[in-house]
This record gives C-alpha cells, structure tokens and sequence, in this order.
C-alpha cells in the first residue's frame, strides 16, 4: 500500500490532514486524541514495518484498515 492510498483510506473514514512538511503528511484521528506521520514517496510501497508502526500510532489493527477498504 502506497502511502498515498493509505491517506485516502484514512481522509474517507474521518481522519483529517492537519500539515504538510515536505513529503510528508501529519493526520489526526476523529477524536483528535491519536495522530502520525504519513510519507508520500510516489508510487513506493510502504514497508510492512512502517505501516505497522503507523497502525499502532493510530492505534488501528490490520483488520481495521482492510475493513475500511
């Protein structure tokens, strides 16, 4: 999953964008309580263990995210 992909999944089930500093975007959860930094490198594919961290920043499982696909 590509980073850009992953800030669409996220953006359509309620997160929100709140900067930009270079290739990178900072998103907050619904409830502002939980947030993390998204990189946006083209089409790159994150790493598993990136996106791991990013689900735990966010304090989403694996399961959550597909079920937000």
């Amino acid at each position: 999953m590509t980073g850009k992909a992953l800030l669409n999944v996220l953006v359509k089930n309620g997160f929100r964008v709140l900067r930009r500093k270079g290739s990178h975007v900072f998103v907050e959860s619904p409830d502002g309580l939980r947030g993390t930094a998204i990189p946006l490198h083209g089409n790159e594919d994150l790493g598993k263990g990136l996106l791991k961290s990013i689900l735990n920043d966010l304090e989403l499982t694996v399961e959550e995210l597909q079920r937000m696909l």
